[in-house]
């Protein structure tokens, strides 16, 4: 997770295509996990991250709702991703940009 704590710019499409975004903050727990909380609209949801060369798997609880997202880290920092939650259809996309 080296080099990827921070602040970041979230821009996705939910399960149903419908776009959102927000932000994010990743926080350091160890080399290859972190802590990772977002802010979506009037959604916050907090989860843990793990991660594999440049692949990192988050997963979250948002009430009764268990959310799994998989990113790809680019060249430019941004993570592109797929999510989905448990017992639902479909996935969403998901794209964290740095911010400075």
């Amino acid at each position: 997770a080296d080099g990827i704590g921070g602040h970041y710019k979230v821009d996705g499409t939910n399960l149903d295509g419908s776009p959102y975004t927000g932000e994010a903050e990743i926080t350091l727990t160890s080399e290859t996990t972190c802590v990772i909380k977002w802010m979506t609209g009037s959604t916050e949801s907090t989860g843990i991250r793990s991660r594999n060369d440049d692949a990192f798997a988050a997963g979250d609880v948002m009430g009764d709702a268990v959310g799994l997202v998989i990113y790809k880290l680019q060249p430019d920092g941004s993570m592109h991703g797929l999510w989905t939650i448990a017992g639902k259809e479909g996935n969403g996309t998901e794209k964290l940009t740095p911010m400075q």
